[in-house]
C-alpha cells in the first residue's frame, strides 16, 4: 500500500449526496480512471463504566473492506492518549462478550462507503459518510501507490485532489500529518514531524476516526442548538399567547 490522504467535500447549495457522488464518479470515469469494486470503513464506539473515580475510556472499532480480516482498534484512556491495535475479527467478540464492562453507542455508529477508482498509480473512492441511515457528508480517500512517506507525494496528490474534485486544496499538510509534540523516552517533550513516518495501513484508519470524530460532534452540535431553540420556545410561548388575550 501507499500514502492515504482523506478529503471531505463540501456539498453545494441545493445539491443532494446522491447527485455529488455520481458527479464525481462520471468525473473519474471521463478522465481515464476505471471502475474498481466498492469499498466500506465502519466504526462502533464502546464507552467503559467508570470505576473507583477513574474516566470512561473510549474503545473504537473499525473495519476497512482493504482488510477484510482485521479488526483495528484505537482506545482512548481519558486523558488524551490512544493506544491503537490490529487483531483478527474475533475481537469483534471478544467487544460482545464484555457489554458489562462497555456500552456500544450504537446511535453514533458510522460508515463510509462507495465506489473504488483506479487511476494510474492513485486509487480513489468516494465516500457516503452515513450515521444511524442519515447522510452526513462525503469523504474522499486517496492513495497514491508508490509512496510510503507524505512529504515526498503531498503536492502529487494534492494536484491530483484539485483536479478531479474542482475545489482548493490548501498546501498545509492535513491536519493529522502536522508536526506534533510527543515524549521520548528521556520524559522530554519534542516536535515529531508526522508527514516524515512511514506510512502504514493504521494511519488510514486514524485519518477515518478524526473525520468520523468532527461529523459526531457535527450533529451532537446541532442538535445541543435545536434543544436549546426548543426550550426557549416553550418558555416564551405561554407569555405571548397570553398577551393575545383580550
Amino acid at each position: 500500500m501507499g500514502v492515504t490522504v482523506l478529503q471531505p467535500y463540501p456539498l453545494p447549495e441545493g445539491k443532494s449526496g446522491a447527485h455529488i457522488m455520481d458527479h464525481l464518479g462520471k468525473r473519474l470515469l471521463s478522465l481515464g480512471a476505471s471502475h474498481a469494486g466498492q469499498f466500506l470503513v465502519d466504526c462502533e464506539t464502546f464507552i467503559s463504566t467508570p470505576q473507583h473515580g477513574t474516566p470512561a475510556r473510549a474503545v473504537h472499532v473499525l473495519h476497512n473492506s482493504e482488510y477484510p480480516a482485521s479488526t483495528f482498534s484505537i482506545i482512548d484512556n481519558g486523558t488524551g492518549k490512544q493506544v491503537a491495535i490490529v487483531a483478527d475479527n474475533i475481537f469483534d467478540l471478544l467487544m460482545l462478550k464484555m457489554t458489562s464492562i462497555f456500552t456500544s453507542k450504537k446511535q453514533t455508529k458510522i460508515e463510509s462507503r462507495g465506489a473504488r477508482f483506479e487511476y494510474g498509480d492513485f486509487v480513489i473512492k468516494l465516500g457516503s459518510v452515513t450515521m444511524m441511515e442519515h447522510f452526513k457528508g462525503i469523504l474522499i480517500e486517496i492513495e497514491y501507490r508508490p509512496c510510503i512517506t507524505l512529504s515526498y507525494c503531498w503536492e502529487m496528490i494534492r494536484e491530483m485532489l484539485q483536479g478531479f474534485l474542482g475545489i482548493n486544496v490548501p498546501k498545509e499538510y492535513p491536519t493529522y500529518f502536522t508536526t506534533q509534540t510527543i515524549m521520548n523516552a528521556m520524559g522530554q517533550q519534542q516536535l515529531h514531524a508526522k508527514q516524515n513516518d512511514l506510512y502504514e495501513p493504521m494511519d488510514t484508519v486514524k485519518q477515518y476516526l478524526e473525520h468520523f470524530t468532527n461529523y459526531r460532534k457535527h450533529v451532537q452540535m446541532h442538535g445541543s442548538m435545536a434543544s436549546s431553540t426548543a426550550s426557549i420556545s416553550s418558555v416564551m410561548l405561554p407569555s405571548s399567547v397570553g398577551m393575545g388575550r383580550p
